[in-house]
Protein backbone atom coordinates (compact mmCIF):
# COMPACT_ATOMS: atom_id res chain seq x y z
CA UNK A 1 0.00 0.00 0.00
CA UNK A 2 1.24 3.55 -1.40
CA UNK A 3 1.65 6.09 1.62
CA UNK A 4 -0.73 8.69 1.88
CA UNK A 5 0.55 11.80 -0.17
CA UNK A 6 -2.13 14.44 0.77
CA UNK A 7 -2.79 17.80 -0.52
CA UNK A 8 -5.53 20.63 0.27
CA UNK A 9 -7.18 21.62 -2.80
CA UNK A 10 -8.45 25.23 -2.75
CA UNK A 11 -11.52 25.14 -5.52
CA UNK A 12 -12.30 27.83 -7.17
CA UNK A 13 -11.69 30.61 -4.49
CA UNK A 14 -12.10 33.67 -6.68
CA UNK A 15 -13.89 36.95 -6.56
CA UNK A 16 -16.93 36.02 -9.60
CA UNK A 17 -17.28 33.45 -7.38
CA UNK A 18 -17.78 35.15 -4.02
CA UNK A 19 -21.26 35.87 -4.04
CA UNK A 20 -23.50 36.61 -0.90
CA UNK A 21 -24.95 33.63 -1.04
CA UNK A 22 -21.11 32.10 -0.97
CA UNK A 23 -19.36 34.61 0.93
CA UNK A 24 -19.44 33.01 4.59
CA UNK A 25 -16.68 30.09 3.43
CA UNK A 26 -14.07 32.24 2.32
CA UNK A 27 -13.00 32.38 6.63
CA UNK A 28 -13.49 29.36 6.89
CA UNK A 29 -11.28 28.18 3.86
CA UNK A 30 -8.80 30.68 4.96
CA UNK A 31 -8.13 29.60 8.26
CA UNK A 32 -7.97 25.93 6.76
CA UNK A 33 -5.22 27.18 4.87
CA UNK A 34 -3.20 28.80 7.06
CA UNK A 35 -3.47 25.25 9.50
CA UNK A 36 -2.97 23.25 6.63
CA UNK A 37 0.06 25.12 5.52
CA UNK A 38 1.06 25.54 8.92
CA UNK A 39 1.82 22.11 9.06
CA UNK A 40 3.90 22.33 6.52
CA UNK A 41 1.08 20.15 3.32
CA UNK A 42 0.73 20.86 0.02
CA UNK A 43 -1.89 23.41 -0.64
CA UNK A 44 -3.28 23.42 -4.78
CA UNK A 45 -5.29 26.51 -5.60
CA UNK A 46 -7.24 25.92 -8.53
CA UNK A 47 -8.55 29.06 -10.78
CA UNK A 48 -10.97 28.93 -12.98
CA UNK A 49 -10.88 30.90 -16.37
CA UNK A 50 -13.85 31.13 -19.31
CA UNK A 51 -12.84 31.71 -22.50
CA UNK A 52 -14.66 32.83 -25.45
CA UNK A 53 -16.85 30.54 -27.04
CA UNK A 54 -16.07 28.04 -24.16
CA UNK A 55 -19.32 25.50 -23.24
CA UNK A 56 -20.29 27.76 -20.34
CA UNK A 57 -20.87 30.59 -23.08
CA UNK A 58 -22.19 28.52 -25.88
CA UNK A 59 -24.79 26.61 -23.08
CA UNK A 60 -25.59 28.58 -20.60
CA UNK A 61 -24.65 32.13 -21.93
CA UNK A 62 -22.51 32.50 -19.35
CA UNK A 63 -19.66 35.30 -20.15
CA UNK A 64 -17.87 35.96 -16.21
CA UNK A 65 -14.62 35.11 -15.04
CA UNK A 66 -12.44 35.99 -18.36
CA UNK A 67 -10.20 38.33 -16.57
CA UNK A 68 -9.80 39.93 -14.11
CA UNK A 69 -10.61 40.89 -11.14
CA UNK A 70 -13.16 38.00 -11.28
CA UNK A 71 -10.09 35.44 -12.29
CA UNK A 72 -8.29 36.44 -9.24
CA UNK A 73 -8.10 34.46 -6.04
CA UNK A 74 -9.87 36.46 -3.13
CA UNK A 75 -7.50 38.61 -1.36
CA UNK A 76 -7.87 37.07 1.90
CA UNK A 77 -6.36 33.75 0.06
CA UNK A 78 -3.40 36.47 -1.29
CA UNK A 79 -0.53 35.19 1.53
CA UNK A 80 -0.85 31.70 1.17
CA UNK A 81 -0.57 31.48 -2.27
CA UNK A 82 3.45 31.89 -2.44
CA UNK A 83 3.31 28.44 -0.08
CA UNK A 84 1.47 26.86 -2.77
CA UNK A 85 0.70 25.95 -6.23
CA UNK A 86 -1.72 27.63 -8.90
CA UNK A 87 -3.46 25.53 -10.82
CA UNK A 88 -5.27 27.80 -13.88
CA UNK A 89 -8.45 24.89 -15.63
CA UNK A 90 -10.97 25.70 -18.41
CA UNK A 91 -13.04 22.99 -17.02
CA UNK A 92 -14.81 22.09 -13.88
CA UNK A 93 -12.37 19.59 -12.65
CA UNK A 94 -8.19 20.24 -11.76
CA UNK A 95 -7.45 16.42 -13.57
CA UNK A 96 -6.57 18.77 -16.42
CA UNK A 97 -3.52 17.91 -18.63
CA UNK A 98 -1.04 19.70 -16.21
CA UNK A 99 -3.12 18.58 -13.36
CA UNK A 100 -2.24 15.37 -13.88
CA UNK A 101 0.98 15.96 -14.66
CA UNK A 102 1.41 17.76 -10.94
CA UNK A 103 0.27 15.26 -9.18
CA UNK A 104 1.74 12.40 -10.56
CA UNK A 105 5.10 14.68 -10.09
CA UNK A 106 4.00 15.19 -6.54
CA UNK A 107 2.63 11.81 -5.63
CA UNK A 108 -0.53 13.34 -4.59
CA UNK A 109 -2.88 10.54 -3.90
CA UNK A 110 -5.06 11.87 -0.83
CA UNK A 111 -7.23 15.07 -2.37
CA UNK A 112 -8.90 17.34 0.68
CA UNK A 113 -11.49 19.29 -1.45
CA UNK A 114 -12.76 22.60 -0.66
CA UNK A 115 -13.88 25.58 -1.82
CA UNK A 116 -16.72 27.20 -4.52
CA UNK A 117 -19.00 25.48 -6.05
CA UNK A 118 -19.65 22.50 -4.41
CA UNK A 119 -22.08 21.12 -6.82
CA UNK A 120 -19.84 21.55 -9.65
CA UNK A 121 -16.25 22.19 -9.63
CA UNK A 122 -15.56 20.97 -6.43
CA UNK A 123 -17.75 17.80 -6.51
CA UNK A 124 -16.37 17.24 -10.39
CA UNK A 125 -12.17 17.22 -8.53
CA UNK A 126 -13.82 14.67 -5.73
CA UNK A 127 -15.34 12.16 -8.48
CA UNK A 128 -12.44 12.51 -10.97
CA UNK A 129 -9.94 11.85 -8.01
CA UNK A 130 -11.82 8.70 -7.17
CA UNK A 131 -12.39 7.48 -11.41
CA UNK A 132 -8.50 7.51 -10.78
CA UNK A 133 -8.42 5.59 -7.95
CA UNK A 134 -6.96 8.04 -5.53
CA UNK A 135 -8.77 9.03 -1.94
CA UNK A 136 -11.18 12.01 -2.27
CA UNK A 137 -12.12 13.92 0.84
CA UNK A 138 -15.08 17.11 0.29
CA UNK A 139 -14.81 19.30 3.34
CA UNK A 140 -18.43 19.98 3.41
CA UNK A 141 -18.45 22.55 6.08
CA UNK A 142 -15.39 24.70 3.89
CA UNK A 143 -17.46 24.31 0.93
CA UNK A 144 -20.53 26.45 -0.53
CA UNK A 145 -22.20 27.51 -3.23
CA UNK A 146 -22.81 30.80 -4.98
CA UNK A 147 -26.36 29.03 -6.20
CA UNK A 148 -26.89 28.92 -2.54
CA UNK A 149 -27.32 26.52 0.51
CA UNK A 150 -29.94 24.25 -1.62
CA UNK A 151 -27.46 23.96 -4.48
CA UNK A 152 -24.57 23.19 -1.75
CA UNK A 153 -26.83 20.52 0.07
CA UNK A 154 -27.88 19.13 -3.85
CA UNK A 155 -23.80 18.97 -4.37
CA UNK A 156 -23.27 17.12 -0.77
CA UNK A 157 -26.00 14.77 -1.34
CA UNK A 158 -24.85 13.87 -5.33
CA UNK A 159 -21.28 13.80 -3.46
CA UNK A 160 -22.07 10.96 -1.23
CA UNK A 161 -23.57 8.62 -4.16
CA UNK A 162 -20.40 9.10 -6.07
CA UNK A 163 -17.57 8.99 -3.67
CA UNK A 164 -18.83 7.19 -0.83
CA UNK A 165 -20.83 8.72 2.28
CA UNK A 166 -17.90 8.65 4.50
CA UNK A 167 -15.82 10.78 1.71
CA UNK A 168 -17.68 13.65 2.74
CA UNK A 169 -16.45 15.08 5.99
CA UNK A 170 -16.85 18.31 8.46
CA UNK A 171 -13.63 20.07 9.42
CA UNK A 172 -13.49 18.52 12.72
CA UNK A 173 -12.82 15.28 10.86
CA UNK A 174 -9.65 15.97 9.28
CA UNK A 175 -6.77 14.09 11.10
CA UNK A 176 -5.21 16.13 13.57
CA UNK A 177 -1.76 14.97 12.11
CA UNK A 178 -2.61 17.42 9.17
CA UNK A 179 -3.42 20.62 10.50
CA UNK A 180 -1.73 22.69 13.15
CA UNK A 181 -3.84 24.03 15.49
Amino acid sequence: MTAARPVLVVTDMQNGFVQEQSAHVVPIVVDLVRRWQAAGRDTLFTRYINYADSPFERFFGWTRLQSAPETEIVPDLAPYLDQGTVLDKKIYSPFTPEGEELFSGRGWNEFYFCGIATESCVLKGAVDAFERNLTPWLIADASASHAGPNAHMAGLLVARRFIGPKQVIELADIPATLLRI
